[in-house]
């Protein structure tokens, strides 16, 4: 999938990359000096696969570079002879505007939900959920900053999730209605 970059992942160089990620960008140069040492930098080519919807991950990435394809896999009715199943590309996301990904694995023990593909070259700090919860416990403030942001983003997809479904019920009404 991915090799390990071959620079110092931790020092001013490393800091200023996870500067870049938004729900780190304020913490101090030695907040984020944890944050690295808990994480692996790699770096991921073009076309390799991140995660595996369906696999059961305990990893979370913060997307420093890049960009990467959502995908997943939808069971489609295929004429009148049942059902079959597809991959369909759900959204392109780009490290600029989005800080993270892989969250929920650092909270439950449940398979991906999507899988995601390096539409480009990536570079990423993977951090696994059992050394998130060891800084969590040695750095406590540090680790409820850090935790807010992550609630607080995923709330907003949940919130986004939610409007989707309520456009797409509807429209799905309105469709079957005439």
């Amino acid at each position: 999938m991915a090799k390990k970059k071959p620079d110092k992942k931790t020092g001013k160089k490393g800091v200023d990359a996870l500067k870049k990620v938004a729900i780190l960008s304020d913490l101090t140069d030695k907040e984020l000096d944890h944050i690295l040492a808990i994480s692996e930098i790699i770096e991921v080519p073009a076309g390799n696969i991140i995660m595996t919807e369906g696999e059961v991950g305990s990893t979370m990435y913060f997307f420093v570079d890049g960009e990467v394809k959502v995908s997943k896999n939808l069971t489609l009715k295929i004429g009148k002879k049942g059902f079959g199943s597809a991959e369909k590309s759900m959204v392109k996301l780009k490290a600029e505007h989005v800080s993270f990904f892989g969250d929920m694995a650092m909270f439950q023990d449940e398979p991906r939900s999507a899988t995601i593909t390096a539409s480009v070259d990536c570079t990423l700090y993977k951090i696994t959920r059992d050394s998130f919860t060891e800084f969590c416990n040695d750095f406590p403030d540090q680790g409820v900053k850090v935790l807010q942001r992550i609630a607080s983003t995923m709330a907003g997809r949940v919130r986004k999730g939610n409007e989707d479904v309520l456009k797409l019920t509807t429209a799905l009404s309105l469709a079957l209605s005439k």
